[in-house]
């Protein structure tokens, strides 16, 4: 019989980690209850099985994985671990480090660190998944040739989560300091003049802010929890968390373009959201 794993939850990213766990043979479960129609309709064409509750899922599964917004990792740990589950549990989110040890602390021996970089994974090389923790290899080989690329990194709990917030405070913070300038320029009246000056020496700046606003729009949502988790990871290195504060207040301006189809969210509306908060 295949091993059963409990996937928690299969959102945009969730739904290809469960599609990758399927190629390789597991069983993988979800929990129904509470979540929304495009969630149970992305793991019913991944062919994910649901359970009725999260206590049913954990008495059928050897193994858990949680990928769920940032501010809900902790929270979603100790409720498993309320349930006294003794398995292998792999904490895929990006969190900072000192929130991957206190999920380890609630979890006990089982816990893996995980953290993504890349996006949801339907195609070899897009997606690596890096792990840290005494259970990381065992982790790592549920993926093995699959379109997730997991990888083994050195050190306990809290590395593999160290390895994403850096990784982050660069894609995600420049990201949301492009969209601050494109709408202070905006603010200003200077768009024009800006985006001239940019085209002449700052080639491909002018499209990359433009591209920021459509990629992040839908997703702002839960990069304002991202943010704040590698805010407090840089103050506990005593470095400057600020950057960081700053792009969660951005991404907190725009998040209300969640559910505003992706053909209709420009530049424009995402300059609009920002300056009318």
């Amino acid at each position: 019989m295949s091993e059963v794993i409990l996937l928690l939850n299969p959102g945009a990213m969730g739904t290809s980690i469960g599609a990758a766990l399927r190629g390789n043979g597991y069983r993988v479960l979800w929990v129904a209850a509470g979540r929304s129609a495009q969630t149970v309709e992305r793991a019913e064409k991944t062919e994910l099985q649901v359970v009725a509750s999260l206590e049913r899922g954990l008495a059928d599964a050897e193994h858990v994985i949680s990928v769920v917004p940032p501010d809900a990792a902790l929270s979603v740990a100790k409720q498993v671990a309320a349930h006294g589950f003794t398995g292998t549990y792999l904490d895929a989110n990006a969190v900072a480090p000192a929130t991957a040890r206190e999920i380890g602390a609630a979890i006990g021996d089982g816990c893996v660190d995980g953290g993504i970089v890349g996006p949801p994974a339907w195609r070899a090389g897009s997606t690596r998944l890096y792990l840290s923790g005494e259970r990381a290899a065992k982790a790592a080989a549920w993926f093995a040739d699959s379109p997730v690329d997991a990888r083994v990194i050195e050190g306990a709990i809290g590395a593999a989560s160290a390895l994403k917030m850096c990784y982050a405070s660069y894609t995600k913070g420049t990201s949301a300091l492009l969209l601050a300038i494109r709408a202070l320029a905006e603010h200003e009246h200077v768009s024009e003049a800006l985006l001239d000056e940019w085209d002449i020496s700052q080639p491909g700046l002018h499209q990359q802010s433009n591209a920021a606003g459509a990629r992040t729009a839908a997703k702002a949502w839960r990069f304002e929890g991202e943010m704040h988790e590698i805010a407090a990871t840089f103050e506990a290195a005593d470095l400057p968390p600020g950057f960081h504060l700053a792009a969660a207040e951005i991404y907190r301006r725009i998040r209300e373009l969640k559910d505003v189809p992706a053909e209709q969210v420009d530049i424009a509306t995402v300059l609009e959201q920002l300056l009318a908060n």
